[in-house]
C-alpha cells in the first residue's frame, strides 16, 4: 500500500499501487476537503504508509535517542529521532515549523505541545529535559502534570503523556535515573 497527500489539506489517501501500471494516471478526491487531484504512477514520489515509513526501535538511528509514540485510536505507532538541542513535539499540521511532528488527529495534542532539550552534562553524558509547551491539556510524567515553566529530567523508558497520546523516551546509551 502507498499513500499520497492531498495538496490542499494534507490528508493522506492510501491506495494499492500494485493494481496500476507505471505511467498510468490516477485521480483522487480527498475525503476531508473534497479537492480532486491527479498523480502519475512511476513519475511522482509516493510515500509509504505510516507503518512502513516508521522504523522499529531497533532499526532507528538512535544518535541522540528517539521518542516512540504509542499507537492508539488517533494514530499508528511512530518512532521519531531526537537531535541535540530543543526538540519541539506537537501535532503535525501543514506549515507548522516543529522538528518532532506527530501525525495524529488527537485534538488534545497542541501544535507545539512540549519540548525535550537534549544536551550533555559535565561528564559528557546525554541529558534529557522535558518541559510543557505551554499547552492547553498539559504534559504528564509519571501521572503528574508539569507546572508552568517546570522542567523535568527524564531518562530511558520514561513514559510521558500529551493529550491522549503516550510517548516513551529511548536513549542510545541507556542512561537510567540515579539510584536513591
Amino acid at each position: 500500500m502507498k499513500r499520497v497527500r492531498c495538496p490542499k489539506c494534507d490528508t493522506f489517501i492510501t491506495f494499492d499501487e500494485t493494481k496500476y501500471k507505471t505511467g498510468q494516471a490516477l485521480v483522487f478526491q480527498c475525503t476531508q476537503c473534497g479537492k480532486q487531484f491527479g498523480i502519475r504512477i512511476g513519475t511522482t514520489k509516493l510515500r509509504n504508509t505510516q507503518k512502513e515509513e516508521n522504523p522499529d526501535e531497533e532499526q532507528s538511528d538512535a544518535g541522540f535517542g528517539t521518542i516512540i509514540v504509542i499507537e492508539n485510536v488517533f494514530h499508528f505507532k511512530q518512532v521519531i529521532p531526537l537531535s541535540m538541542g530543543d526538540n519541539i513535539i506537537g501535532r503535525y499540521m501543514k506549515g507548522n515549523n516543529i522538528n518532532c511532528p506527530i501525525e495524529t488527529v488527537d485534538p488534545s495534542v497542541d501544535m507545539t505541545h512540549c519540548k525535550i532539550n537534549v544536551s550533555k552534562d559535565k561528564n559528557g553524558k546525554l541529558k534529557y529535559i522535558l518541559s510543557d509547551g505551554p499547552s492547553y491539556t498539559g504534559t504528564f510524567v509519571d501521572n503528574e502534570i508539569l507546572g508552568d515553566r517546570e522542567k523535568r529530567v527524564i531518562y530511558n523508558d520514561t513514559l510521558f503523556t500529551i493529550g491522549a497520546t503516550s510517548i516513551i523516551l529511548k536513549t542510545p546509551t541507556d542512561p537510567s535515573p540515579p539510584s536513591k
